[in-house]
């Protein structure tokens, strides 16, 4: 398996792979990158405004699709043409540097767009907002089916995703369909938190994590026995260290292993690997509250997992791409080692033979999804599949 590749650099096109993997249409995808394509070429960061207008165009047309249908009574069609207009304008808003003219109109439409097309598609989510110290972490509730208590896992975000980008993941799904729910989040740092909000990252995210677990403490469909954590790219840092210093978490995964990020930022100066955003030091500035890369690194030094992952006494799931351009496969090594007190330790890499090579799977999100949503109905005894309880 390989990274669709049209344009000439890494970072279009992992933006292009990751819309197909959230629900694209080929068509729509082609009609989008063929008038940009040449842009592209200029480097990442200097066609984007080009990028963002062909996007958003499409996200405006299919919204305008959207309320045609709408005004004739055809909820669920409208709904899945502004499921794509969301994912459209989220992916031409994430490609822009901070503070891009444009980029705060775009955000709001899609999240209108998310929001009217879960009311027109009876779509299983639901936003919640989770208080913080400071703030709140906005979050996307997505339920099992049934009566009574049921396990969930708190999905956190990466570097630059967001809790749509989780649930257009299908991990949500996938979970449900095995009897456990769902809290995707925005936590500081990341989507709703910090565009709306301004809350950076906290490196320590047991202080959020901690906070969703008293959330989901109170809801009467949640068993608080069987509470997970996963996150995928960046959130494959903080999930470990929130199952490693929150002990009502049960069990956890990562979809990529990110243990030193630290590193990788000195690994990045030195142009090693592949960034994941175009303006990537503007936008990692912005996301930490940093005033110059002085104050970001500073910031930034505790993410570094050593030293931690021996807290960790719950089942572990270990997952990273044989292929990763942008974190080194070493890391999942250095994950899964150091995992000494885990009564139950994996580690997953997927290689060319099924798929999901490149960085949290862009290449095929198929193999990092369900093994995630097994691992979770294994060890937070769930629905294996069969109606089979693990």
């Amino acid at each position: 398996m390989a990274l669709f590749e049209y344009f000439p650099n890494y970072i279009w096109n992992l933006s292009v792979a990751i819309a197909m993997e959230s629900g694209a249409q080929m068509g729509e995808i082609i009609d989008m990158c063929q008038p940009i394509r040449d842009a592209a070429a200029s480097g990442a960061d200097a066609g984007t405004p080009q990028f963002m207008a062909q996007w958003a165009a499409m996200g405006d047309k299919l919204i305008a699709l959207a309320q045609e249908d709408e005004a004739r009574g055809r909820a669920f069609s409208a709904s899945n043409k502004l499921e794509r207009a969301a994912l459209y304008l989220i992916t031409a808003e994430r490609m822009q540097g901070h503070g891009h003219p444009g980029r705060k109109d775009t955000y709001a439409k899609a999240l209108a767009a998310f929001e009217t097309s879960a009311r027109l598609g009876g779509l299983n989510r639901e936003r919640v907002e989770i208080p913080l110290a400071k703030g709140t972490m906005p979050a996307l509730y997505t339920r099992a089916p049934g009566e009574g208590r049921k396990p969930v896992v708190v999905y956190c975000n990466g570097l630059d995703s967001c809790k749509e980008l989780l649930y257009w993941s299908r991990l949500p799904e996938a979970l449900a369909r095995r009897g456990i729910s769902t809290l995707c989040v925005d936590q500081p740092g990341s989507g709703e938190a910090l565009r709306l909000q301004y809350l950076p990252v906290d490196p320590h995210s047991e202080s959020w994590a901690s906070k969703a677990v008293d959330w989901l403490e109170t809801q009467d469909d949640v068993d608080p026995t069987r509470i997970g954590m996963t996150g995928i790219s960046l959130g494959g840092h903080f999930a470990p260290r929130a199952v490693a210093y929150e002990p009502r978490f049960a069990s956890g995964a990562v979809w990529g292993a990110n243990h030193n990020w630290a590193e990788v930022q000195q690994k990045r100066l030195n142009r090693e690997g592949e960034n994941p955003v175009p303006h990537y030091w503007a936008h990692v500035m912005w996301a930490f509250g940093a005033s110059d890369m002085e104050d970001f690194h500073a910031k930034s030094a505790d993410m570094n997992l050593n030293g931690h992952i021996d807290r960790i006494t719950v089942p572990f799931l270990v997952t990273h791409g044989a292929k990763d351009r942008q974190i080194s496969l070493s890391y999942a090594d250095d994950l899964y080692d150091q995992l000494v007190n885990s009564p139950r330790r994996e580690k997953v890499i997927f290689t060319d033979r099924e798929g999901g090579v490149e960085h949290v799977g862009a290449d095929n999100m198929a193999y990092g999804r369900d093994a995630i949503a097994d691992w979770f109905a294994e060890t937070l005894y769930g629905n294996i599949g069969g109606g089979k309880t693990a």
